[in-house]
């Protein structure tokens, strides 16, 4: 056994909060509060840039509506998001009313980063990162921040004759440009643009510019002002306009060519006037939020064609361009995001759109509140953040001052997911540990759980926890890819490591792990089941018999561009999810697995790999089988167990019931959902203060992480894959 705690000479650190920090404006949808917080400077990441920010700039329509939907009450949220309301109840359904509340509320909790319109310069470039150097002026879709971090794609180089401030219009630019270029509008047409609030007023100078005939409509006297210097054709309802015959009237009867909506508003009166001031064949492309009750005899008489734009144009929301950086080929997408923002730049360096006039006001940083305490202003178009030139941000802040002794049980976290914030410190909370450091790639959600849960340090480099001497224990919780390399690393720094399953995502990254392994120190990974009170009680009663084990896990569907899929960054969900069952089952033995089997659903199994049986076969003769299927329904419940031994069968329903037959003194064993973390980190941390041998053998934790290797190998062969130590 490995002693977890050996002697060593004790190192005290004191310290005390620290300044250097950078600022960030973000919103709590709890509330509706927008909050100036102080965040660590972010690392620059692989296929990133990272800018030291002089100007962004605030959209006053996007960020009005989200500083509205957070002031409103729950109940006005749910009337806002049906389809939320009908997952929360489908999650009370399965997991009860407590920690579903809990879950809700800590979503709640969770900061959002307001702004999409950054520019700034260069300051360092990540890995594979060629088209920009240090000290290049940028264009980028960063937050409000003094320094942000942003995927290479999502930037675009300013020309030396666009001013900053004329810059930070790029990207709203491009929600414009994007919508104009599916309308695709040809010289002499006439186009409808309804809302001229800061896009609308940009959609139409840039179809003035394309050779258009433009007709702006918005209630707004002062946004029609603007609108008409510009040479735009723009009236108001507010003034008397019959807007519909107004447009048939400017048109010789014929109606607009097309209709781009940027307005934003609940009712259906905008599309069915679209509709109705469209020529026959025309096109209605959908930029702003309004109601889609569309009137099929208004779409049908005149076969009009409807369209919603996305965001900034092609690569949008798609991982592979944004966050991967792979773009796609000139000759075949000839307009991405990026393009566009190229586009945007050029148009405003040739004097084709010029930006100044919408310009509401120009407000210091920290004077912000000026700008989002009046944010339901309607007369706000677009307000300039202006940035301080000098910061002395760090990468590591300090928010309680404190004294730590190494030896002592000190904890550094890694990672501020979600299971960070609503599983993991919330039990951590409770056991009275120190932890000294948590470490976040943005710093903004570190350091916000930082402040809730009494943590001393945010950091952006991780290895700061890694070269902690007060730090015993270091909790891995990043995405599935970074694992591997995290745990050897903080072996080999002599820190207890516990990192979220899966331990790896392939052979080679778990025999770094093996390799880094030298038995000074603990390994843990997440399998928190065999913890559950339920599964211990099924323990005790099978004792070491061989037994058959039927476990089945209602996985649920999650959307195919989520991060769990992509074999490079999650592994998929069997080696990512299904290896929790693979080592209760294990635990349930007390034997380790020596041959797995697994059949996926349907003709291309890889492509269901979400959805399959799993058989184990193990040393001692018990046999096991995993049901991990995606495609229930959430509403039933999502985890069963059975045992049969002896002429005994237990069954375990959603960790919240076990029940037994034939079973001596025991029938029914009633919780509430309980898979067993709570459990498990108490026992971990009480062993790191205390000493005491590992909760999970390494040889079972590598004889896990193995088959769920070979899972995988099996379904693709056809055939049974023996698991070789």
């Amino acid at each position: 056994m490995v002693d977890l705690l050996r002697e060593k000479p004790v190192i005290i650190i004191t310290f005390a909060v620290s300044d250097h920090t950078l600022k960030q404006i973000i919103q709590s949808f709890k509330t509706g509060e927008t909050i100036l917080e102080e965040v660590p400077v972010p690392q620059v990441k692989h296929g990133c840039v990272l800018i030291k920010t002089s100007r962004s700039l605030v959209s006053a329509g996007t960020e009005r509506m989200l500083v509205e939907f957070g002031k409103a009450n729950l109940l006005q949220k749910a009337r806002q998001q049906p389809d939320r309301v009908k997952q929360v109840w489908d999650k009370v359904k399965t997991d009860g009313l407590r920690p579903t509340l809990q879950a809700v509320f800590n979503k709640l909790g969770q900061p959002l980063p307001l702004g999409y319109c950054n520019v700034g310069k260069v300051l360092a470039v990540g890995a594979d990162v060629h088209d920009f150097v240090t000290g290049d002026r940028v264009a980028s879709n960063g937050p409000h921040a003094e320094y942000v971090c942003v995927p290479k794609n999502l930037c675009a180089h300013i020309p030396d004759n666009v001013s900053d401030e004329a810059a930070a219009f790029t990207v709203i630019g491009s929600i414009g440009l994007q919508g104009i270029r599916l309308c695709d509008p040809k010289l002499g047409e006439t186009i409808v643009v309804i809302g001229l609030g800061l896009i609308g007023l940009i959609t139409a100078e840039l179809l003035i510019a394309s050779g258009c005939k433009v007709i702006g409509i918005d209630p707004d006297k002062n946004k029609i002002a603007i609108a008409r210097k510009k040479g735009i054709l723009a009236i108001s309802p507010e003034e008397g306009a019959d807007v519909i015959k107004f447009v048939d009237e400017q048109t010789d009867h014929a109606g607009a060519d097309g209709v781009i909506i940027t307005a934003s508003g609940k009712s259906d009166e905008i599309i069915s006037q679209a509709a109705k001031m469209s020529r026959k064949r025309g096109r209605i492309v959908l930029i702003g939020v309004i109601g889609l009750n569309i009137s099929r005899a208004d779409f049908y008489e005149k076969e009009l064609t409807f369209q919603v734009s996305c965001s900034y144009g092609p690569g949008r929301y798609d991982d592979h361009y944004e966050k991967g950086g792979i773009d796609y080929p000139l000759p075949f997408v000839r307009w991405t995001e990026q393009r566009n923002f190229k586009a945007i730049l050029e148009t405003i360096a040739t004097g084709k759109l010029d930006v100044t006039p919408l310009i509401t006001n120009r407000i210091q940083l920290s004077d912000y509140g000026k700008v989002y305490n009046n944010i339901s202003d309607r007369d706000l178009i677009a307000s300039i953040l202006e940035y301080p030139e000098e910061s002395n941000a760090a990468e590591t802040i300090t928010l309680r001052s404190g004294t730590f002794e190494s030896g002592k049980g000190g904890i550094g976290i890694i990672g501020a997911g979600n299971f960070t914030s609503m599983t993991m410190l919330p039990i951590l909370a409770k056991t009275g540990v120190s932890i000294i450091s948590i470490a976040s790639a943005s710093g903004l959600t570190g350091t916000v759980l930082a402040k809730k849960y009494q943590i001393g340090k945010s950091t952006t480099d991780y290895k700061s926890i890694l070269n902690d001497p007060a730090i015993d224990l270091v909790i891995i919780t990043t995405r599935h890819n970074e694992h591997a390399d995290m745990v050897a690393e903080g072996l080999k720094a002599g820190k207890h490591v516990f990192v979220e399953k899966p331990l790896a995502l392939n052979r080679e990254e778990l025999d770094e792990v093996i390799r880094a392994y030298d038995g000074r120190k603990t390994l843990t990974v997440g399998f928190n089941r065999r913890f559950s009170p339920h599964i211990q009680k099924v323990k005790q009663l099978v004792g070491t018999s061989q037994m058959n084990v039927i476990a089945t896990m209602n996985a649920g569907a999650i959307p195919a561009n989520v991060w769990v899929h992509d074999l490079k960054v999650g592994g998929g969900r069997i080696i990512g999810e299904a290896c929790h069952y693979m080592d209760l089952i294990t635990f349930l033995t007390g034997s380790k697995i020596k041959a797995v089997c697994m059949n996926g659903m349907g003709i291309n199994p890889q492509a269901n790999a979400d959805s399959g049986s799993i058989l184990l076969q193990y040393e001692n003769g018990s046999t096991g089988v995993i049901n991990y299927f995606a495609n229930g329904s959430k509403a039933y419940q999502k985890e069963r167990i059975e045992v049969y031994s002896q002429e005994r069968t237990i069954v375990v329903d959603n960790f919240s019931v076990t029940e037994g037959f034939g079973t001596k003194n025991f029938a029914k064993l009633k919780t509430k959902v309980d898979k067993g973390h709570a459990a498990q980190f108490k026992l971990l941390t009480e062993r790191i203060q205390t000493g005491g041998g590992p909760l999970i053998p390494f040889e079972e934790i590598v004889n896990t992480t193995l088959a769920s290797f070979a899972a995988i190998e099996s379904m693709m062969k056809r055939e049974w894959i023996p698991l070789n130590p």
